[in-house]
């Protein structure tokens, strides 16, 4: 750990001379003075915003619970796969973790971080473990005051000396983009026995602060350092309301409320965590995960096969109503649900290719026969928000950005005209079919006795398809169908959901299923996702394998916005980018969250902008 001298420093001249004047005039004689000398002018708060301010004041639950909502009951949640880790933050094991440890929409059950998202609010935070937070404009350094009330699950206070372990562990065993993110602090600075301050190179990544707001903190002495980056079934003791009660690797694990639970009585607390008891079954397929839920095994159900909410309620306990469907009209950009091109291979290096591909997906035909018409066409990163760029010329400040990568986006995405290719839902539209195989021909690729080969080599483009349950092989198929068209021999490979996660880790896939989710307040995960340096990074989510310098230079616009119109130029002008990058086959998107569930659990009148939180609702035989 290292620590600063240069405040002490300052202070002891300050006091010497009675004022901070002469200081002044030594900075000017030749001192450069750091922008955070003048910290104690730097105010506490109860919340900070990536932009502009938080909506709640000190207090005030959040607006999608109800603070008055009754303790006790069980609930069983279902999942399709398998789980083989209790550590999410690693690369081993790290898309295997158990469910419900740590996440929006099963909860924070285990783990806490320092503050907490509300997500009812692009992204603001709200103070947890630390009870005040401050942080400068410039945002070159954050400092937090921890609760002294906070507690892990043994008893044990949560102190600064954790956060620090846990910081430190996490940069360097942890894996991208947690470990990038924690990399960023140059000091760590012990302010008074329960603050903790954080110092950083700079302010130019304006989310940074709040990113570290959201770590993890575990017990340091509960947690071996030497072995965190090893795939682990031991549980982490960690400050959450709830403890592990059972664990079966691959099939269950059960939650137990912890009674002594030290933030119960909090604001940001009012309405959250209301069973005593969390199950999370695991399930090998879709199907019998359904039949689970039919028979009651399963509570509540997310849902996002259109046929299955379309058709999938002809049982006795849904027409009596013992079962309720609920849309919930969504207020975040929609999910960028795709088949993924590894750019790594030949056959997808060229940027034509992959544009052509893209062209002879039928959303039509698909959405027609497979989805009773309830899919919406996805064109961008973020539809459905002010952060997309379809249908919007670029404006002069997103022209300004992409101006040093003239070849980075195509005409038709500058404009705004640009608009996935619309089939006739014929399933072989002879115009798309035509103009598809103009742009292979661009890339040097003919048709010969029927099959499309490259004019040079006389190879045929060929690849597979990457798919884990049958819903995403049906859809593979279809797609095969009309590729077959113009002689391209693409095969569809299906593998159980650990398979696929290691196979889509290990880059080892032509194309691959994958879902690039979305938020108002995009920022440093896009790294992770898209950047230069993720493209070979083991654990990175940059699974398409993108260089692009345009994406990189964007990427530090993103995260350096000072004002929110100067963000979302710079999330527009990205996603032209990537459009025009074509690294996905666009699929499609609904725009509400499809949730159903038994009248033995009870979720709140108000949901977040996200959708459902289980965490958020209670059961009925405790109300």
């Amino acid at each position: 750990m290292r620590f600063s001298i240069f405040t002490g420093l300052l202070s002891q001249v300050s006091k010497a001379f009675g004022n901070l004047a002469i200081v002044s005039g030594l900075i000017g004689a030749g001192w450069a003075m750091p922008a955070w000398a003048n910290d104690e002018d730097v105010p506490w708060s109860h919340a900070i915003s990536m932009h502009g301010t938080p909506a709640l004041g000190p207090g005030q639950p959040f607006p999608y619970v109800n603070p008055d909502a009754p303790k006790g009951g069980a609930i069983t949640l279902g999942v399709q796969g398998t789980f083989d880790s209790l550590n999410s933050f690693i690369v081993q094991g790290g898309w295997t973790s158990a469910r419900g440890m740590r996440e929006r929409e099963f909860g924070n059950n285990i783990l806490e971080s320092l503050m907490v998202r509300s997500y009812a609010e692009p992204f603001s935070l709200y103070g947890l473990l630390a009870q005040r937070v401050r942080m400068p404009d410039s945002r070159e350094w954050i400092e937090f005051e921890l609760n002294p009330d906070a507690r892990f699950s043994d008893g044990s206070p949560v102190t600064v000396d954790d956060v620090i372990f846990s910081l430190e562990v996490i940069e360097a065993k942890g894996r991208p983009p947690y470990r990038n993110w924690y990399a960023a602090i140059a000091e760590k600075q012990v302010t008074a026995p329960n603050r903790l301050k954080l110092v950083f190179e700079n302010g130019d990544n304006r989310e940074l602060p709040l990113l570290i707001a959201l770590a993890p903190v575990f017990a340091k002495a509960h947690t071996d350092a030497e072995t965190f980056d090893k795939s682990t079934l031991t549980p982490p003791v960690g400050s959450g309301p709830y403890t592990f009660k059972t664990i079966e690797p691959g099939r269950l694990v059960v939650y137990e409320k912890n009674p002594d639970y030290w933030a119960r009585d909090l604001p940001v607390k009012a309405g959250f965590d209301n069973f005593d008891e969390i199950r999370v079954e695991y399930f090998r397929d879709e199907t019998t995960l359904q039949e689970a839920f039919k028979k009651g095994l399963v509570n509540a159900l997310k849902f996002g096969d259109p046929t299955r909410w379309a058709t999938g309620f002809d049982f006795p306990a849904a027409e009596n109503g013992d079962v309720v469907k609920r849309a919930i009209p969504l207020g975040i950009p929609a999910a960028m649900q795709g088949i993924a091109f590894n750019t790594r291979r030949d056959q997808f290096s060229d940027p034509n290719v992959r544009k052509a591909l893209r062209m002879l997906f039928d959303f039509e035909w698909v959405n027609r026969n497979l989805f009773y018409g309830l899919y919406t066409r996805t064109a961008g990163y973020w539809d459905n928000s002010e952060l997309s760029s379809i249908g919007r010329p670029a404006s002069a400040r997103e022209k300004e950005l992409l101006a040093p990568f003239p070849d980075a986006v195509d005409p038709m995405v500058m404009n705004g005209t640009w608009r996935p290719a619309d089939a006739d839902g014929s399933g072989r539209d002879r115009k798309v079919l035509k103009a598809a195989l103009d742009v292979f021909a661009s890339a040097g690729y003919v048709l010969k006795d029927r099959k499309l080969v490259n004019g040079d080599s006389g190879k045929p483009l060929s690849f597979e398809i990457l798919a884990k349950n049958e819903d995403e092989e049906k859809l593979a198929l279809a797609y095969v169908r009309t590729l077959e068209l113009l002689g391209i021999e693409a095969g569809v490979r299906s593998v159980d959901p650990s398979q696929f996660e290691d196979r889509r880790t290990k880059r080892d896939f032509d194309m691959v299923f994958n879902t690039w989710y979305a938020s108002l307040s995009p920022g440093a995960e896009q790294y992770g996702r898209w950047s230069t340096k993720a493209a070979d990074a083991d654990g990175s989510f940059n699974f398409v394998g993108a260089r692009e310098p345009a994406i990189d230079a964007l990427i530090d616009e993103i995260v350096a916005a000072g004002s929110r119109e100067d963000f979302v130029d710079a999330v527009k002008a990205f996603d032209r980018v990537l459009i025009s990058g074509a690294y996905a086959v666009p699929l499609y998107h609904v725009k509400d969250d499809w949730v159903a569930y038994w009248n033995t659990v009870v979720p709140p009148r108000r949901d977040s902008l996200y959708g459902h939180e289980y965490d958020t609702w209670w059961s009925a035989e405790a109300q």
